[in-house]
């Protein structure tokens, strides 16, 4: 029945981790939980794993809402394909920069829950529905969509489990739209009734209609996700076999080492073989090639690039021009960045130029294919004295009373403790 919950990845809206909601939802004795975020995928795989380690059956989706945080429908997948669809909807308006369209499109593996009647309920598609939220119940009696029962689910949005929980998602709205907290306006912020209701309270609040009860049950039971977790999706050779991609490495190694050296450099071509055997007994053959590669296409487009990072510790990426520091003038260590001791893997920061990346990105998507290509985020958190600034701006506080605050809040709030030392020095200090 739970078919409209938010985490934190709901940005400066959600105020609860997936496990948090997770852990929520087990007390409550929860068996089925579906997460839709607002304009976000990010904590979907989390989600799932802790849900199956739970023991609740997690199902996926999207609370797509527009700028303005007007909501405009849940979408909830049926399956994979259906989860597909979700996102290629929000990544299409995501990246052309289109408002959602107020009626979604036709889905064939989701179904669309609205949160309020945006056409004649007749002529809903087989796989939209209409969601009803508990403090609406009794309006039914009067409402002619009563007569179609099965289009009607339960709408009982999860933001936050108590009070303080409200409190802390008004300040995030008030952060989020940068307002004084008293000036915060009703349009896009939670009901206070948006809580993590135990079924049975749930149940209660549709007890006048168990047909709308009955009919979620159904949507719930329809809905299935299923995850391939462990799989190795990582291009595994370069060339085709891995014996290529090593005389391959080698040879271009080899040929950059004199280009960078000169050809009677001794010690630098004991460095390159050095570092070769252990990258080949590492099997990170494919990764130079692949950098080499992605740092030759940039270049022959004439686009400058920085390898910085742990990787300028190799000679090889070196001699094959992905970084441009000479391991041995600096007398940097190799096994910095790769050694037969490390469980991890290595990885090269490459930087490339703001109008000048996105080619390099699409170049790799082409080049490698999406079936081994991804992009990463990384987000940003409150903290440290972020939290204070954005506290004092909200509730309105003077800039040198936030500074005061925010140099030394344990001053303030002794209860809060000390901030760590790194918190508590000034930049350049």
């Amino acid at each position: 029945m739970y078919l409209n919950c938010h985490s934190y990845f709901s940005l400066r809206y959600g105020t609860l981790s997936p496990a948090a909601l997770v852990e929520a939802a087990q007390q409550r004795g929860v068996e089925a939980l579906a997460l839709t975020d607002v304009n976000n995928t990010s904590g979907a795989l989390e989600f799932y794993r802790l849900c199956r380690g739970a023991g609740i059956r997690p199902l996926l989706g999207i609370d797509f809402r527009t700028e303005g945080g007007e909501r405009r429908y849940v979408g909830l997948a049926r399956n994979l394909e259906g989860w597909a669809e979700l996102n290629e909807l929000l990544t299409r308006c995501s990246l052309e920069n289109k408002p959602l369209p107020p009626l979604a499109p036709p889905l064939q593996y989701a179904y669309v829950v609205y949160p309020r009647l945006v056409k004649p309920i007749e002529r809903f598609a087989e796989h939209e529905l209409l969601g009803i939220r508990p403090e609406h119940v009794h309006g039914l009696f009067s409402s002619e969509v009563r007569r179609f029962p099965e289009k009607l689910v339960v709408l009982s949005p999860v933001t936050f489990l108590d009070e303080a929980g409200y409190a802390l998602h008004r300040i995030l709205r008030a952060i989020d739209l940068n307002t004084l907290l008293a000036k915060l306006p009703r349009e896009g912020v939670a009901r206070k009734t948006e809580l993590f209701h135990p079924p049975q309270v749930l149940r209660d609040f549709y007890k006048t209609y168990p047909k709308i009860l009955r009919n979620t049950e159904r949507i719930v039971a329809d809905c299935s996700i299923d995850f391939e977790t462990g799989l190795q999706l990582n291009r595994q050779t370069f060339t085709g076999s891995k014996g290529g991609d090593y005389h391959l490495l080698e040879k271009l190694a080899v040929e950059g080492c004199r280009r960078r050296y000169g050809p009677r450099d001794k010690r630098a071509l004991e460095r390159v073989q050095r570092e070769l055997r252990v990258i080949r007994q590492q099997d990170f053959c494919a990764y130079f090639l692949i950098a080499w590669d992605v740092v030759r296409y940039a270049q022959n487009a004439g686009y400058h690039h920085v390898g910085r990072g742990s990787g300028a510790n190799s000679i090889v990426a070196f001699c094959l021009g992905i970084t441009d520091v000479d391991p041995l003038e600096l007398d940097l260590y190799f096994e910095r960045f790769i050694n037969p001791h490390r469980a991890s893997p290595p990885d090269f920061d490459i930087d490339f130029s703001w109008d000048e990346r996105d080619d390099v990105v699409d170049y790799i998507f082409k080049r490698y294919g999406t079936e081994h290509t991804a992009l990463l985020a990384t987000y940003n958190t409150f903290k440290g004295r972020s939290i204070v600034r954005e506290l004092g701006k909200v509730f309105g506080l003077p800039k040198a009373e936030i500074d005061l605050l925010s140099e030394a809040p344990e001053r303030y709030a002794p209860e809060a403790g000390p901030l760590p030392r790194a918190l508590r020095r000034r930049p350049g200090a």
